[in-house]
């Protein structure tokens, strides 16, 4: 399972967000940034968000 935590990406949210691969992190991060947060992710932002992507405890 991989999470990233949305607060790590720089913004005051507790949202943490759980998927089995990176891909799918990424997918629901950028609908969350949509939603929540009105941010449209660019493939340039996903190679950023990435390496914050880790495994969840």
């Amino acid at each position: 399972m991989k999470e990233l935590h949305c607060k790590d990406v720089g913004f005051d949210c507790p949202g943490i967000i759980k998927a089995e691969s990176e891909s799918e992190v990424l997918q629901l991060a950028a609908k969350h940034a949509q939603e929540a947060h009105q941010v449209t992710v660019t493939p340039e932002m996903a190679e950023q968000i990435k390496p914050l992507i880790h495994e969840a405890v």
